[in-house]
Order: C-alpha cells, then structure tokens, then sequence
C-alpha cells in the first residue's frame, strides 16, 4: 500500500436502487468530505437490472477522484459483492453500508472513531429498529438462537453498517470459503473488536432484497457454517428418540403377553410414528445443509465475476 492510499473505504453493494440512489449520492458524500480524510466509496453493483448502472457511471463521472464502480456479471448475492468491494479496497479502514439508507451515511464517522483509537472490528446494533414486526421477530429469534449455537458473539447480525480494520480485511480476503457471513467471520479474526450503537431510519425508497426466504436460509448458512452443535444436538435428540422407542416397544410386548392381542391405542402409535418420522425428515434436512456447504464448497467455483470497474488509475508509489 503507498503513501497516497485513501485512510477509508466504504463499500456499498446495490442491486436495483434506481429509486434510492440520488438521495444516497446527496447525502454520503459530504457526510465522507466532513471527515476531512483521505477516502474512496466502492460502489458493488452485483447484477442490478434498472438503471442502478447507468446512475453509478454518472456519479462515477462526477465524483471520479473518490468513486469507484464494480459491475458483477450477475447477481451473486450481497455477501458476494461486499467481499469483491473488500478484495479492492485500499483505506486503512473499510466500512460497509447498505445502499438504501436505513443507516444514515452520517453514523459512519462513529465508526471510523472508533478504528483510529485502535480497535480492528466495529459491531453495530441498531437503536429503534424501523423495519415490520415479523423482521424484528425473526431477528430476536435467530440472535437468540446463534448466541447458544455459535461462538459468535455480536449484538445485531442483520446489520451491515460494520467498520474493518486492514488486518481483518485481509484475513477475511484470504478466506476461500464460499458461502460464509462476513461480520462472523471479522468477530471471529479481530482482536480488539467493539460494539457500538447507530441509528435505524425507515427506508427512504423501493423495497427490502432480503424476503423471508432468503432471511431464513442466512439463518441456516449461519448456524451451519460456524458451528457443528445443530448436529450434536440432532445426535442427542436421536438418542433420546431411540431410548423411549426402545421402551415402548418392550412395553407393547409385556402389555400383548400380559393382555393379549388388542386395537386400543392404535392411533397413539400412529401419531408416534409421524413424530418420529417427522424427526427423522428434519435430520435429514440437517444433514442436507451441511453436505450442501461441503458441496459448494468442493466445487471451487469463483465466489463472483467481475465484468468491469470504473476507475481512476492509482498514482505510483513515493519512492522510498
């Protein structure tokens, strides 16, 4: 890295904010020029089909000193882009944020504070969360859940308003994992990591990427990507499963030599059986998830594809 590298790079991935963008562009760059350092926004547009595109080459051609632009082929998936913002970052310190604010461009001088007085990794929770009720549910349920599964310990994973340091950067850079969840992985490699407190507006424009679908499979990629205690706990339960099957069926026999042949009771079995059964699906399920991981991962597909990048030349290196 040369003398005349930005101290700070944001990263921000979009896809299909056409609606909000103008409003980004207003505000996140004299919120960043009011820092007074040295720094660059990546924008990751990872495959957006409005004309999220053609606004960031104007906003490129605007602002050229301090923007950048990577267009991804196709949609690779928010983790995706915000890693490919990651590996061409050059600021001592890298920040993420989501493109529709809902963390306001102006928390961001809160984290870099906190970097420049030494700590490598800035959680965030958000302070009167403004999203439905069922989001804010979901997220209390799953916090609550991967706080007794994982070694993870973080306050609000649905948050990206998150601040790096360079070493964490280049840690998670080296980490060839395919499927992962970034802040994770930086709780994981800091050393000095903080949490603080940021804002939560309501969403200025369009509508949220993450539908329910997506916000549950983040949920398994988490739990099965950093923890092997879902199988444990599936192994325990099978063998509980097993001990009061086993007592049952002695129990059947004792009661047919003591009674004789009888129908009562049939349907108690039935629902036994469908409840095992249905334990029985779900392990399979779990199982599933983490072959699944092995097998996107033994591929060794590229995590995204980069089609172009908008950009200034960097200026040579002082000489020493």
């Amino acid at each position: 890295m040369n003398d005349t590298a930005p101290v700070l790079s944001v990263v921000i991935p979009v896809y299909n904010e056409e609606a909000v963008l103008p409003a980004l562009f207003e505000r996140l760059y004299p919120a960043l020029d009011a820092l007074e350092r040295p720094y660059e926004v990546l924008f990751v547009n990872d495959g957006s089909r409005d004309r999220s595109v053609a606004m960031l080459r104007e906003q490129y051609q605007r602002r050229p000193a301090q923007t950048r632009v990577i267009l991804l082929q196709v949609n690779f998936g928010q983790h995706a882009a915000i890693l490919a913002g990651f590996e061409r970052s050059r600021g001592r310190y890298v920040v993420t944020l989501d493109a529709d604010l809902q963390n306001p461009p102006e928390e961001v001088a809160k984290l870099l504070a906190k970097l420049e007085e030494g700590h490598d990794y800035v959680g965030t929770w958000r302070a009167n969360r403004q999203d439905l009720w069922w989001r804010r549910a979901a997220s209390k349920i799953v916090n609550a859940i991967r706080e007794r599964a994982t070694p993870i310990k973080m306050a609000d994973h649905g948050c990206m308003l998150r601040g790096y340091g360079r070493q964490v950067i280049d840690t998670i850079n080296a980490t060839r994992e395919n499927v992962t969840f970034i802040p994770a992985l930086a709780s994981i490699y800091a050393s000095n990591p903080v949490e603080i407190q940021v804002k939560h507006d309501e969403r200025v424009a369009g509508t949220s990427k993450y539908s329910l679908y997506r916000l549950i499979r983040l949920s398994f990629d988490l739990m099965t990507g950093f923890s092997t205690v879902p199988l444990q706990l599936f192994s325990l339960v099978g063998l509980v499963l097993s001990g009061l099957s086993g007592a049952l069926v002695l129990y059947m026999l004792v009661r047919r030599v003591i009674v004789g042949p009888e129908v009562d009771g049939v349907f108690t079995l039935f629902a036994i059986v469908f409840f095992l059964l249905a334990i029985t699906l779900f392990g399979i399920g779990l199982l599933g998830e983490y072959i699944g991981r092995i097998y996107v991962q033994v591929r060794q597909r590229p995590r995204y594809i980069i089609g172009a990048v908008l950009e200034q030349a960097p200026p040579p290196a002082r000489p020493e």
